[in-house]
């Protein structure tokens, strides 16, 4: 059942199209985790969710996933795009922020092959190189510092925050450029073009590694070893912690909209430092 933030994301998507003057559509939420998803019609509207507990001010992310996707569009990489007539955006009703895409009809639950996805992500990576957009420089790093300075995250903030100290001094200098930032397999639509990526809100201009680790951690080494280039081990492993510390803090703030899901929190956590 439609809880508060969706309901609330479905007035804004509303909203907008209607002043926006585009045609009535029933909506069809698609998706409401991170971000709400509502089809209306041929668009998408795309409002945040979950992630404005994580981030106060989630426009500047949204209108770089859209500026990022129109980027890659327009120089022929497949990926999910945001309409040009009328504006993606973002745009604001309700006090939320909207983007508007192209609804991309793909094949739910399809999982390309490790090299596909390899080969695709080395695709985006080699594409954004020439973008000359500004981009967060710290990223995840950034991400933490709000999180942990905002919230309590059951009394795990303190820990979280001495160990995000201990990653960052540990993270290897090296070359960095823009990102796809969550860069893992379910990000990565089967289209009847071939794959097609999504979601760039979490991009910045960081390493490889990170990326590498995203898609090695959440795919498996396979995807990893597909890949048409290579990290050193050392970026890998701490961009990997990184992530891991991200994730283990990201449970926490998905447990303040659905507190059924804090006993998974405190269990990542658990399992975070039993690695140590």
């Amino acid at each position: 059942m439609a809880d508060d933030y969706t309901r609330a994301a479905v007035r804004a998507a509303r909203a907008v199209t209607t002043r926006l003057g585009l045609p009535a559509h029933d909506p069809d939420v698609l998706h409401e985790r991170s971000n709400v998803l509502v089809r209306l019609g041929p668009l998408v509207a795309r409002v945040p969710a979950t992630t404005r507990l994580l981030r106060p001010e989630p426009a500047p992310s949204l209108a770089r996933d859209v500026a990022l996707s129109r980027f890659l569009t327009d120089r022929g990489v497949l990926v999910v795009s945001p309409t040009a007539d009328p504006p993606a955006g973002p745009h604001f009703a309700d006090g939320l922020p909207v983007t508007l895409w192209h609804h991309t009809p793909h094949e739910p639950g399809h999982r390309y092959a490790p090299d596909v996805v390899a080969r695709s992500l080395a695709e985006v990576h080699a594409t954004l190189r020439e973008y000359p957009g500004e981009l967060p420089r710290r990223g995840p790093l950034d991400e933490l510092d709000r999180v942990l300075g905002r919230h309590d995250l059951d009394g795990a903030a303190p820990r979280l925050r001495a160990e995000a100290a201990r990653v960052e001094a540990a993270l290897p200098d090296g070359p960095v450029q823009p990102l796809h930032g969550d860069a893992h397999p379910g990000n990565l639509i089967a289209t009847a073009a071939g794959p097609c990526w999504l979601d760039f809100e979490d991009t910045w201009r960081g390493p490889l590694a990170w990326d590498l680790g995203i898609l090695a951690r959440q795919g498996g080494p396979e995807y990893l070893a597909a890949y048409p280039g290579t990290v050193p081990g050392d970026a890998l492993r701490a961009y990997t912690r990184l992530r891991e510390l991200f994730a283990v803090a990201w449970r926490f703030v998905v447990a303040q909209r659905f507190p059924h899901r804090l006993p998974e929190a405190r269990s990542a956590l658990a399992a975070y430092f039993s690695r140590s």
